[in-house]
C-alpha cells in the first residue's frame, strides 16, 4: 500500500466507525493527498472505477457496501499477498473459477505455487520507495525484521535464531516480537510465565518501529538475515537491499530469485548461512562491498517507478482509461497488511 498509493490514481480507503480490520484507513500515514479516507456509508454514493480486493471475503464486503458486485458490476484485481498454505503443489486459490477478476501475485513463485484454475493472472512484483542509501553497518551485528515470530514459529524460521545468535549477535524487529524473550527454543514453546525476557546468546528484541525508525536501526547493523521458511517474499528484505545492507538469506520461496549472488549468499545450508553471516560480521569492507551490490539489483527490480508502471499497464486492461479529459480510474483498497 505504502507504494501503491504513490501512484498517479486516487485511491479511496474505506472507514468504518470503529476503524477496524475491515476498515481502517489511512491510520495517521504519511500518504499523498491522492489517497483519502471514504466512510463506508458514502461507498453507494461514490464513483469507483475498480477495486482492490486482498482478502476474499472482500467479495460480499465490496457488494454490500457499494451495491456492487466485483468482477461483474465493478472492475476488481485480487492481490494475493501469500504464498499458499498448507501443501503447495494442491492449493487452489479461492478465485480460482472466477474468471472475470484477475488474481496479481507479488512474486514469480508464488504464482507457480497456487492453483489459480482458469482465472487470469498478473505477477507485480513488489515496489518499494527509495529510502536512500542509509548504510553504515558500524555495528557488526544482524538485523532480523519478522512480524509475530512465536505464533508463525517454524514458518518465518524464529527457530532457528539461537543458531545464528550463538555466531552473530541479532537484533530482531517486528510486531509481537516481544514474546521471542520467554520462548524455550529447545523444546519450541512457550517457556515459563515468569521466565526472564531474555534469550539464549546475543539476542535483543526491540518490537515494532515506525518505518523511518526502522531504516535507520536497520542500516547500523552490518547485514541483513532473512531466516524464513515459508512466507511470500518480506517488504523488508527488500527494503534492506535498498538500504545497502548485504543479505543472508534462507534459499526459500522467491529469496533465490531476488537476492543476487553478489549481494551475499543466499542457501539451504543453515551452517553455510551461519558461515556466511559470521564472515560479513568481521569484514566491514566485505559488507560494505555486497550490500552496494544488493541496493543496485534493488533499485533495478523493486523501484517505485517499475511497480507504478506495472499496476498502470493493469489498470489499462482491465479498467482503460477515458479517451476524453476526464478524471483516471479510481482503485479503492478495502485495507490489508503493510
Amino acid at each position: 500500500m505504502d507504494a501503491f498509493v504513490r501512484g498517479p490514481h486516487d485511491s479511496l480507503l474505506p472507514v468504518t466507525d470503529d476503524r477496524g480490520a475491515w476498515g481502517r484507513g489511512r491510520c495517521g500515514r504519511p500518504w499523498p493527498e491522492r489517497a483519502r479516507d471514504v466512510p463506508v456509508r458514502d461507498l453507494r454514493s461514490t464513483a469507483i472505477d475498480a477495486v482492490v480486493l486482498q482478502r476474499p471475503e472482500e467479495l460480499e464486503l465490496v457488494e454490500r457496501w457499494t451495491g456492487r458486485r466485483p468482477g461483474s458490476d465493478l472492475p476488481a484485481v485480487f492481490v494475493e499477498h501469500n504464498a499458499p498454505r498448507g501443501s503447495a503443489a494442491w492449493s487452489r486459490h479461492p478465485l480460482a473459477e472466477r474468471y472475470d477478476i484477475p488474481i496479481v501475485h507479488v512474486t514469480h513463485f508464488n504464482a507457480l505455487m497456487w492453483d489459480c484454475g482458469a482465472a487470469p493472472t498478473r505477477v507485480i512484483e513488489h515496489g518499494v520507495p527509495d529510502p536512500g542509501h542509509l548504510y553504515s553497518g558500524e555495528l557488526p551485528r544482524a538485523a532480523v525484521v519478522i512480524n509475530e515470530p512465536v505464533r508463525r514459529w517454524r514458518t518465518v524460521g524464529a527457530d532457528l535464531l539461537p543458531r545464528f545468535a550463538a555466531a552473530v549477535p541479532l537484533d530482531v524487529y517486528g510486531m509481537g516480537t516481544s514474546g521471542l524473550g520467554r520462548v524455550d527454543f529447545v523444546r519450541s514453546a512457550p517457556a515459563e510465565p515468569d521466565r526472564p525476557d531474555t534469550a539464549p546468546h546475543d539476542f535483543r528484541v526491540h518490537g515494532d518501529l515506525d518505518t523511518s525508525s526502522l531504516h535507520k536501526a536497520m542500516a547500523r547493523r552490518r547485514l541483513y538475515l532473512h531466516s524464513t521458511r515459508w512466507t511470500s517474499l518480506g517488504i523488508a528484505l527488500v527494503e534492506a537491499m535498498m538500504l545497502g545492507m548485504p543479505i543472508v538469506a534462507a534459499a526459500t520461496t522467491a529469496a533465490p530469485h531476488s537476492v543476487p549472488e553478489d549481494a551475499g549468499v543466499v542457501s539451504a545450508d543453515l551452517d553455510a548461512l551461519v558461515t556466511a553471516a559470521t564472515r560479513l560480521a568481521a569484514d566491514p569492507a566485505l559488507a560494505y562491498e555486497a550490500g552496494a551490490a544488493a541496493r543496485d539489483h534493488a533499485l533495478a527490480h523493486f523501484g517505485l517507478d517499475r511497480f507504478l508502471a506495472d499496476w498502470d499497464a493493469l489498470w489499462d486492461s482491465v479498467a482503460p482509461r477515458p479517451r476524453v479529459s476526464e478524471p483516471a480510474p479510481t482503485p479503492v483498497s478495502t485495507g490489508g497488511d503493510r
